[in-house]
């Protein structure tokens, strides 16, 4: 029976709440779809600074050990990205000859475009987005599953505080893969998928829930080290481009928006949890 319940509410909370986060994003908010990277950057970095690396501090973990995980997974993301680069522009040129030696791809058309070996490729940031969802959302599956295997009612609150607090912050992984991928119904399976681990951690910490609690900080700060890698490395500097001050402040808007929606949502959860 409680093993039942905990996989329907982590379903519930980590499913539901990418669902939600496309209907507000792709829907109410469509208009304002050039403002959802503003608004992703936000909402990843207060994920980072107000939710996920302060609950993992709480814990008995050395917060040397803990700071030294956020260096190294940046460090990595870094060399990861690198790497995807290098592969990107090696493909490119491998292509470009390919195409001299069939005529300069003349059946490409005028309008054919190549992007040069510096160019960023187009999935650069969903990645890690969703790799640093999936560990978050396996974490929040434990943290439901251990509010269950404590008391039904207790894990019901966990799980409704969990689809909360993870709606705005989907609403910015929707917005970076959508931006990636460039394709809505393809952005939604993924973070959905991602989401899905939410019941995967769920199943685990049910069985292991005492072990888990024991990496679960460390869960937490990898997935911190990515959002703040996407948001630092690849949201930011497309905002930082020449604007007049209108559309300064509508940038500024959205990204405080971003920060805000999970601030208060990560608020209230952690008064969830301490009741």
């Amino acid at each position: 029976m409680t093993l039942t319940a905990i996989i329907l509410a982590t379903l519930a909370a980590g499913i539901g709440s990418v669902w939600l986060a496309a209907l507000l994003g792709f829907g109410l908010l469509a208009r304002y779809t050039q403002h959802m990277l503003s608004l992703a950057a936000g909402a990843l970095l207060a994920t980072s600074f107000m939710l996920l690396l302060p609950e993992a501090f709480e814990s008995d973990v050395e917060p040397q050990l803990l700071f030294g995980t956020v260096l190294a997974f940046l460090i990595f993301f870094f060399l990861l990205d690198k790497a995807e680069l290098w592969h990107h522009g090696h493909e490119h040129h491998h292509e470009h000859h390919h195409e001299h030696a069939q005529g300069h791809g003349h059946d490409r058309g005028p309008g054919a475009h190549h992007a040069a070996p510096g160019d960023r490729p187009l999935g650069s940031g969903g990645w890690a987005v969703l790799a640093g969802d999936s560990l978050h959302c396996f974490a929040d599956g434990v943290l439901i599953a251990s509010a269950f295997v404590a008391d039904m009612g207790l894990g019901g609150l966990a799980a409704m505080a969990v689809l909360l607090h993870e709606v705005p912050h989907h609403m910015g992984d929707l917005a970076v893969v959508r931006a990636t991928s460039h394709n809505r119904r393809a952005a939604i399976i993924k973070v959905s998928m991602a989401g899905s681990v939410t019941a995967l951690g769920g199943v685990v910490g049910f069985f292991l829930v005492d072990q888990l609690h024991d990496h679960l900080p460390y869960f937490l700060v990898v997935a911190a080290s990515s959002f703040m890698y996407v948001a630092l490395a690849d949201l930011i500097p497309q905002l930082q481009k020449k604007l007049n001050l209108r559309e300064i402040g509508a940038q500024l808007f959205w990204l405080a928006l971003g920060l805000a929606l999970v601030s208060i949502a990560a608020h209230i959860a952690h008064s969830g949890h301490a009741h």
